[in-house]
């Protein structure tokens, strides 16, 4: 059975891999492990191979593994949903927030953040694959959020993120992560100085690097086949 750091090592190469097929270095896309449903204990092993960015998607979970880990230096990037009465421990916790899609959401975590830490590192979740049930602004929504975030004092507008339906597709896939890249760099051409596509998972992340991603959140492919939640 595969450790977690010959895992990481794999994933770190697979990363070196699409960037250099992209004409990209491989140190302008920076992994974020996807721990939920595993423990704390998978986390501190992870961080031992030099793994040092986390993300989850379920606060209360989340939440108690930044508390057992907190003498570790960790990033912490929360990529589920939001409910409007988790913002306040989001805001809190959180290093990033990559799942913004209201700006309700957006103005309760600015008004959250505690003004002894930096402005909170959000992306806007823009739904590439039109699901009914998948989060995220629609295709051309994204410019009135980035509007209303970058008015916010409290956050910092980085870019981005998308979690695509799943295709064995792969000129599908790139279209998909092409998609978020052109709206980042309309964004980009309105004065919104984003630096951030949150893009690609353990199945597609090849595709995500090739199209520009910044971040690719890989869980699976690290930690093995997701425990229930």
């Amino acid at each position: 059975m595969a450790t977690i750091a010959a895992n990481l090592q794999a994933v770190q190469e697979r990363i070196a891999r699409a960037a250099a097929a992209a004409g990209r270095r491989a140190d302008e896309i920076a992994l974020v492990a996807v721990s939920k449903t595993f423990p704390a204990a998978r986390i501190a092993e992870a961080h031992a191979a030099g793994q040092r960015v986390f993300g989850e998607n379920h606060l209360q979970e989340a939440v108690e593994k930044i508390t057992l880990l907190a003498h570790l230096p960790l990033e912490w990037h929360f990529i589920g949903p939001i409910q409007s009465n988790k913002t306040h421990p989001l805001a809190r916790q959180f290093q990033w927030v990559h799942s913004v899609e209201r700006g309700k959401i957006a103005q309760r975590l600015s008004d959250a953040r505690p003004e002894g830490l930096p402005p909170l590192d959000v992306c806007i979740q823009v739904n590439v694959s039109g699901e009914a049930s998948k989060s995220g602004v629609a295709p051309g929504e994204e410019a009135r959020l980035a509007e209303a975030i970058a008015r916010l004092p409290r956050l910092r507008l980085r870019g981005l993120m998308a979690i695509p339906e799943p295709t064995p597709d792969a000129a599908l896939q790139r279209r998909r992560f092409a998609l978020l890249r052109e709206l980042k760099e309309k964004l980009a051409a309105r004065g919104h100085p984003l630096d951030t596509l949150s893009m690609g998972m353990s199945d597609d992340l090849e595709a995500a690097i090739l199209e520009g991603a910044t971040l690719v959140r890989v869980g699976t492919a690290i930690f093995g086949q997701r425990q229930k939640a």
